[in-house]
């Protein structure tokens, strides 16, 4: 059983059960944390509303973070992200619907690790979520701190 987290920063909740089904068709176990909006996602992260409680030295291994958030958007939480010590490090890799190419640049000059256009098809979808856990959950070596 891994213990590495994925942080799903997703608004709705056909994209969230897309998401889960691919992870579980791929086999990958890992717990799913789903912040519905930019505010959760960022409460999660550090420790904070409905997250207080929560022991914040233990980042996810993967933020997958959609752009088109209600509250905060998605680029708002990667510079938030980012511009704090404890989750500077963390792997966010941008999974949107999203064409626009400001959106692109935007998140890679944040410090987004990747940026993945979610494929309407589940097949390639699926198969987008398959390579994304082999990386990030187990080839990819985080720093320590």
């Amino acid at each position: 059983m891994n213990n590495k987290q994925i942080l799903l920063v997703e608004d709705n909740p056909d994209d969230v059960a897309l998401t889960m089904r691919a992870l579980k068709k791929n086999n990958i176990a890992n717990e799913v944390i789903v912040a519905k909006d930019g505010v959760e996602a960022l409460d999660y992260l550090f420790g904070t509303g409905a997250y207080e409680s929560r022991d914040v030295s233990k980042t996810p291994a993967v933020v997958l973070l959609d752009l088109k958030l209600p509250l905060i958007d998605g680029l708002e939480v990667l510079e938030r992200i980012r511009k704090d010590k404890r989750t500077k490090l963390a792997p966010v890799v941008i999974l949107t619907s999203s064409k626009e190419e400001q959106d692109l640049v935007r998140g890679y000059k944040l410090g987004a690790n990747s940026y993945i256009r979610k494929p309407v098809d589940f097949i390639q979808f699926s198969e987008a979520v398959r390579q994304l856990g082999l990386y990030w959950l187990i080839l990819n070596e985080p720093p320590l701190s």
